[in-house]
């Protein structure tokens, strides 16, 4: 089983700052894309940023230039480094990605348990 382990969430002021960590763990033999989500009270998951297995990185619109994902293929972890955060932002963040157990099994996707992040006065 792969278990993916999300922390840094938490209560922010508008402008501040928050970084999200997001640990993969358990049998697993290659990692494909990593990538965060958000889901906000009464709307749909949407994807916020993702990460292929080398360097390539890819936005929604409404976080271009505030947010960057990044990862560390040695700890298995991707993060997103949240800056000038506003209160659209707020929302209960996911882990994604897509991995295999075996170098002969499929990709298959996985998801954290979610962490709340809050933009507030």
């Amino acid at each position: 089983q792969v278990q993916l382990v999300e922390s840094g969430g938490g209560l922010v002021q508008p402008g501040g700052s928050l970084r999200l960590s997001c640990a993969a763990s358990g049998s697993i033999s290659s990692i494909r894309a990593m990538a965060w989500y958000r889901q906000a009270p009464g709307k749909q998951r949407e994807l916020v940023a993702s990460t292929d297995s080398g360097t390539s990185t890819s936005y929604a619109d409404s976080v271009k230039g505030r947010f960057t994902i990044s990862r560390d293929n040695a700890k298995k972890t991707v993060y997103l480094q949240m800056n000038s955060l506003k209160p659209e932002d707020t929302a209960v963040y996911y882990c994604y990605t897509s991995a295999r157990r075996s170098p002969y099994a499929n990709y298959l996707d996985y998801w954290g348990q979610g962490t709340q992040v809050t933009v507030s006065s």
